[in-house]
């Protein structure tokens, strides 16, 4: 359908808490497809409904070359030892932290259709599997950083050209 512009830090929708999908119709089809079309661009490995500006819970996922997409994901599971990983995202531009996931996650939801859905992943899809369910309770990593480089990521988004 299309690639939808992400929002940016300082956007309310991204600190909205997603609304569970309950009708499974062509507009729900619609934002999974908007959702694919918009994770398949270089250097994305997820991307949530709050980020193109849609209230829903909904996150599409590009890693390794496996692409797809989640309605009314639940993380179920996560599991081994968090450790911290680099950490960036498409609503925080420019900024990356160190960030502590666990190295494994389990997702369930659905498809677009009202199908259910599981993903489970190791190392990045993890980590993308957390990311992306924070952003669908309306929390953005930089949330997840201690005190110290919370402050230094407030710092360098108020200085950046685009907030």
């Amino acid at each position: 359908m299309a690639v939808r512009e992400i929002r940016l830090f300082g956007d309310p929708v991204l600190r909205s808490v997603g609304t569970v999908v309950t009708t499974f119709d062509e507009g729900t089809r619609a934002l999974a497809r908007d959702l694919l079309d918009t994770v398949e661009l270089p250097g994305r490995a997820g991307v949530a409904a709050s980020q193109i500006g849609v209230g829903a819970r909904a996150f599409s996922y590009n890693v390794d070359g496996d692409i797809g997409y989640v309605i009314n994901p639940v993380l179920v599971e996560v599991s081994g030892e968090p450790v911290a990983i680099g950490e960036g995202c498409l609503s925080v531009p420019g900024l990356w932290h160190e960030v502590v996931r666990y190295p494994h996650a389990k997702v369930e939801g659905v498809d677009a259709d009202g199908n259910p859905v599981t993903v489970e992943g190791d190392g990045v899809l993890a980590q993308a599997l957390q990311h992306e369910t924070d952003h669908l309770d309306g929390k953005l990593y930089i949330d997840r950083l201690d005190k110290d480089a919370r402050r230094a990521a407030m710092r360098a988004i108020r200085e950046s050209a685009w907030f």
